[in-house]
């Protein structure tokens, strides 16, 4: 009797841990908080294509990822719920041809049910889904990822931005899943070049040589180097071709490449606030033969405060979260973005994007 009751007593706990795990929810011993991992996509925001999440964003700015991420999100809830509208539909009219009990049938057929109160919208279950541990923002049909030729014909690049909230221990981490995702969205084996952009980082003075001087003493070295080292392994396992950085002055760079393994080919940098690229870094990058590119992308992308809009019960949110006053409808906790990666494919023989969208990882703390 008490091995039957001790093996029972397993069974339960193990139970619960898978529930956990496929919850993307993780239960720490002696304590009481809970952690909720979030996926959010955007899908193609250059054309549409025969999946939902598919659907071209409406906006190009600096504000082009959390435009795509509500437009995406607003067209998942429509198109899921009129397909599970559909699907309830259909089933009442069989469950009534087919005579249940009393001569019911389960549906009137006339629409999904929703939440009224939160304005209309339809259950969070019906267009997201937990896989890998996760909850994907919305919902990603797999079975339609890829590109329309073959993954050689493209030239692919990935720019990872790791956030100020996120955990620099865990960056390796994140490095490979945002990669992954991106693989398996694109169907390709490879990208041609993964950019990284660390937080506190950027490229602003009143002049050329003023920013490449307050350049150098941002960001923190060590942390850069360690995360280096992961992104290092992405690239000799075979899946990023050619590694680069993101807002490296001439200091910071050259520092850099004297204690890294393999050295970056591209330094990416926004200049929209100084006049030219300062000569220091110019002779530097041709040296080392290191290109330089120019970027215009939004420094301090999707910030906490926005991706809590985002997901909320305010008007234009998902209605994920829980209202913060009321704390009904949705999940409750300490919501801290973890990471962004902006992915291009290219069509190389006619230089012409064909593919462009964001993932994005959070997570969401409970105590």
């Amino acid at each position: 009797m008490r091995f039957l009751k001790l093996f029972y007593l397993l069974l339960v706990d193990t139970g619960q841990s898978i529930w956990l795990f496929l919850t993307g929810r993780k239960k720490q011993l002696g304590g009481k908080r809970t952690m909720a991992k979030l996926i959010l996509s955007t899908g193609n925001i250059v054309s549409g294509g025969p999946s939902i999440i598919r659907k071209p964003g409406a906006y190009r700015s600096n504000l082009e990822l959390t435009n795509s991420l509500r437009s995406n999100f607003l067209a998942a809830q429509e198109d899921y719920a009129t397909a599970a509208a559909d699907d309830e539909a259909q089933d009442g009219k069989l469950h009534a041809n087919g005579g249940v009990e009393n001569g019911a049938a389960k549906s009137n057929g006339n629409a999904l049910h929703v939440n009224t109160e939160t304005g209309g919208r339809p259950p969070v279950s019906v267009w997201t889904a937990e896989e890998d541990g996760a909850l994907y923002v919305p919902r990603i049909d797999w079975s339609e990822a890829g590109l329309q030729e073959e993954p050689l014909q493209y030239s692919i690049t990935v720019k990872l931005f790791f956030l100020p909230s996120a955990s620099v221990e865990r960056r390796a981490q994140f490095a490979k899943k945002a990669l992954d995702l991106v693989l398996k969205e694109l169907d390709a084996p490879a990208i041609d070049l993964l950019i990284v952009s660390f937080p506190g980082m950027s490229f602003e003075g009143d002049c050329e040589w003023e920013a490449d001087r307050h350049n150098a003493v941002q960001g923190n070295d060590e942390e850069e180097l360690a995360t280096w080292a992961a992104i290092e392994d992405l690239h000799r396992a075979g899946l990023a071709k050619s590694i680069g950085l993101a807002e490296f002055g001439s200091e910071k760079l050259a520092r850099f490449l004297q204690r890294v393994q393999v050295r970056p080919s591209v330094n990416q940098i926004n200049i929209k606030n100084c006049c030219n690229v300062p000569p220091p870094l110019t002779k530097l990058a041709k040296e080392e033969g290191i290109e330089l590119l120019a970027h215009s992308d939004c420094i301090d992308i999707l910030p906490e405060g926005t991706l809590r809009e985002l997901l909320g019960q305010g008007l234009g949110g998902a209605g994920i979260l829980a209202d913060p006053e009321t704390g009904a409808g949705g999940l409750k906790g300490d919501l801290a973005p973890q990471w962004v990666a902006k992915y291009t494919a290219v069509v190389r023989d006619r230089g012409v994007i064909e593919n462009k969208g964001y993932f994005a990882g959070a997570e969401l703390t409970e105590g």
